[in-house]
């Protein structure tokens, strides 16, 4: 009886066609299901993480004034107007209510912006409380004297096309960290289409590392090779012969430069 049981096992069943699988074509089989759940979850991972994630993240405000920058730039001739440099050098940022009152202590026109901005702000000598898009952390110092006045650099190159603009964008405030979308960069995935897609530190180090290499006359890195070195640098400190005789807090263009 035990004959026949064993000789039973052994003889492939009808359904299988006779042939049963081997342990290769299983183990195929089941590579193929890891590799294929590996890809769906890397897609839908991809997808909540730089499509829905950003529109839970960031709220959206509109600006107290909708203002016409390409009508005061027609009007003045250019950015200095009303974004000027102090006589000691400092820049003066976003307007006071005290530079826009020589030319706004009446209401001169039918825009019922301009009617809102007088009414509400000019007559009641009441500061507008913009929100600025490029506003960095309290911690971080950026000097515009140095970029423009010495570097030749201009705003178009970080604030973009903002002077030809006849309304204000709605602004998106990050609900963890309360800083514009414009600080990391609309495409929450890193990439970028032009210089001032964002505001991040790695797109200082890049263009610093650039004018670095053309002030020594060597071929511009790429981002790549660039990344490499940093690498290399954080994690072995002393490679590079820039980095040997001192820390990194000490080093020319260290994190101290601009955070102070």
């Amino acid at each position: 009886m035990s004959t026949v049981d064993e000789h039973e096992k052994d003889v492939p069943s009808e359904d299988s066609g006779g042939k049963s699988p081997s342990p290769p074509e299983q183990k195929g089989k089941a590579t193929a299901y890891v590799i294929f759940f590996f890809f769906v979850g890397l897609i839908a991972s991809l997808i909540v993480g730089w499509i829905i994630f950003p529109q839970l993240l960031y709220s959206q405000k509109k600006q107290p004034i909708d203002f016409n920058h390409a009508l005061h730039v027609d009007l003045t001739g250019d950015c200095s107007s009303c974004h000027y440099f102090r006589t000691d050098g400092t820049f003066s940022g976003v307007p006071t209510l005290w530079g826009c009152i020589d030319c706004h202590e009446e209401v001169q026109g039918d825009d019922p912006e301009e009617e809102k901005f007088v009414t509400e702000y000019v007559w009641e000598y009441k500061e507008v409380p913009w929100l600025v898009y490029s506003r960095q952390p309290d911690c971080v110092f950026f000097s515009h004297a140095a970029h423009v006045l010495n570097g030749g650099m201009d705003c178009v190159t970080c604030h973009g096309h903002i002077g030809e603009s006849e309304h204000t964008r709605i602004y998106e405030e990050n609900r963890i960290t309360g800083y514009s979308r414009d600080i990391w960069g609309r495409n929450i995935s890193g990439f970028k289409r032009n210089s001032w897609d964002r505001m991040k530190m790695d797109d200082c180090a890049d263009c610093h590392e650039e004018a670095r290499d053309s002030a020594t006359k060597d071929e511009p890195r790429a981002p790549l090779g660039r990344l490499i070195d940093n690498v290399i640098r954080v994690g072995f400190p002393g490679t590079y012969a820039d980095n040997k005789g001192g820390s990194v807090q000490t080093q020319r263009g260290a994190c101290f430069k601009c955070h102070q």
